[in-house]
């Protein structure tokens, strides 16, 4: 690990390092590729997931601020707003969550969970956003409080520091194992950007391959360049002097399907298909999304059967509950 990277500030959160498994029934069933799978399903806070591990960056800032409250936004089954509400829980601290829609009659999934770890919620239209974190950060303010907000999905420069020391993580797990290749789920872009700043200071060689989970070709090149930004912002944290580009993202597209959080049969098809080989669950809006993009990837050719590829497994599975009966189509 650099030594930059070893000196960043982080508020423990997570139980790390997370698993690193070899998949050896699915890669049998399926004649190969080879595959190894990162568990951060298993971070531990609140039933795990990729996102406490941009929080421990975050939540560390916000705490040396003196900041008194988080703030942040997502869907009603934002992964990334339950891990948040639970870090506040567990910081002491007050959570106010933006949420997309309007309150449903019963809350499920991460919407339970939210609840039970006592986040405030607001129901907006997505429209809404930027004018309603403006209005909930001034209304704070003026009562006394120190909020600090987080954007969706933690994905900023210092959420991106998350990854970073993922990929560093990854390596030690890896020791002389090789692999060729890194297939994720990629939405806001801090998970995918901190690998690649990652890659750079841990020196992996392989690719890394993020799938559009909500992303299609209308968003070429914005997204890359998203991407970039994040990218730079978090090198900038450690001092680099390196710079990225949009050149240095994959990002593998035409997998939306019927857009974000509408379950079809990739999903469905990838869900079954790896709890049914290895006893694990993937959620239905990101990991498994992505998972099923990789098998369509295997079947097709763009991913050699002659790879070793790890599948970052992003968490979420608490969505499970809240989309039963589309799962069951």
């Amino acid at each position: 690990m650099s030594e930059a990277v070893a000196k960043l500030t982080r508020c423990k959160l997570a139980h790390l390092p997370t698993p690193l498994e070899e998949l050896r029934t699915l890669t049998m069933k399926l004649g190969g590729p080879k595959f190894l799978i990162k568990r951060d399903d298993q971070t531990g806070l609140a039933l795990g997931g990729n996102k406490v591990r941009k929080l421990e960056f975050l939540v560390a800032d916000a705490l040396a601020q003196g900041c008194d409250t988080l703030i942040t936004l997502g869907a009603a089954q934002s992964n990334h707003c339950r891990q948040t509400a639970a870090a506040a829980a567990m910081c002491a601290l007050r959570c106010e969550l933006i949420l997309n829609g309007k309150k449903p009659d019963l809350s499920q999934g991460n919407l339970f969970l939210d609840e039970l770890f006592g986040a405030n919620i607001h129901w907006i239209e997505r429209s809404q956003r930027a004018t309603k974190s403006a209005e909930l950060v001034a209304q704070l303010q003026a009562s006394g409080r120190k909020p600090y907000l987080i954007p969706v999905g933690g994905s900023n420069g210092i959420g991106a520091l998350g990854y970073v020391t993922a990929i560093t993580e990854l390596m030690e797990q890896l020791g002389k194992r090789k692999i060729d290749r890194i297939v994720f789920a990629s939405s806001s872009g801090g998970t995918q950007a901190g690998m690649v700043v990652g890659a750079k200071v841990a020196g992996f060689a392989g690719t890394v391959t993020g799938i559009g989970i909500d992303k299609d070709e209308r968003d070429l090149n914005l997204y890359e360049q998203e991407l970039a930004d994040i990218a730079n912002e978090c090198a900038g944290q450690l001092q680099l002097k390196e710079r990225f580009t949009q050149k240095d993202f994959e990002v593998v597209r035409g997998y939306a399907g019927g857009g974000y959080g509408v379950v079809g049969d990739l999903e469905r098809n990838a869900i079954r298909t790896l709890a049914r080989a290895e006893g694990i669950l993937l959620d239905p809006v990101y990991a498994g999304r992505a998972f099923g993009a990789m098998l369509d990837m295997i079947s097709k050719g763009a991913i050699s059967a002659n790879e070793t590829v790890l599948f970052w497994h992003t968490g979420g599975a608490p969505a499970l509950f809240a989309y039963n009966a589309d799962l069951k189509g």
